[in-house]
């Protein structure tokens, strides 16, 4: 079974994501840290981020997998930190943007996905990277709340760029972001982390419960 969840910036897809697999005894697919890592590999070379063809290249040459940890691995490489980091927080948006990147990497995260049991979030999850998904949840915070949430986790970056970055992420999105249609969204503005959790669990229970009643 895979569990597709999306959801702007701040909504708390990659908490949300990662706890659930812990739960449910799933694998954690963290779509964006493939895009991070990629951005992390042009930046060491000095490529031009602005083009797509020899990044497109740059992405096959270098898959990125994921560890039995979680770990993101660049040629056995642990970047799992290093794509934190401030300025790739700027880049990636410029990386993720190239049709050529996008096609190399959707393709590697419906392989990942065929393996079964994950929870995969990020971006067009549930509507282009894995529409087959059993479970697909989308969610949604008021902005104030997603930018809190950013400013925790990156409070050495300040309150204003990470305000400024979110704007601009939104807006980068905002032609891709859209939740499928049978998705279920999830205001998280005020649940806690476990209570999202826990709302997930039930729609995968019931799906399995559904699905071993169908045989």
């Amino acid at each position: 079974m895979n569990v597709a969840i999306d959801g702007p910036a701040g909504a708390g897809k990659s908490t949300v994501a990662r706890r659930l697999a812990e739960r449910l005894g799933f694998r954690y697919l963290d779509t964006g840290a493939m895009y991070r890592a990629l951005t992390w590999v042009a930046m060491t070379r000095a490529l031009p981020l602005g083009d797509g063809p020899a990044l497109g290249r740059l992405a096959e040459e270098n898959p990125v997998p994921f560890d039995g940890a979680g770990r993101v691995l660049v040629a056995g490489t642990d970047v799992t930190a290093a794509i934190r980091r401030s300025r790739i927080d700027r880049l990636v948006p410029v990386v993720a943007r190239h049709q050529e990147v996008r096609d190399v990497m959707r393709r590697r995260q419906r392989e990942l996905a065929e393996q079964g049991d994950s929870v995969i979030e990020g971006s067009d999850i549930g509507t282009v990277v894995a529409p087959g998904a059993e479970v697909k949840v989308y969610l949604v915070a008021d902005r104030e709340v997603r930018a809190r949430r950013r400013i925790a986790e990156r409070p050495e970056i300040g309150a204003d760029a990470l305000a400024t970055d979110l704007r601009a992420r939104d807006e980068s999105d905002k032609a891709r972001m859209a939740p499928a249609a049978d998705a279920v969204q999830i205001d998280t503005t005020d649940l806690e982390v476990d209570d999202v959790v826990a709302r997930i669990e039930e729609l995968v229970r019931a799906r399995s419960s559904a699905h071993d009643v169908a045989r």
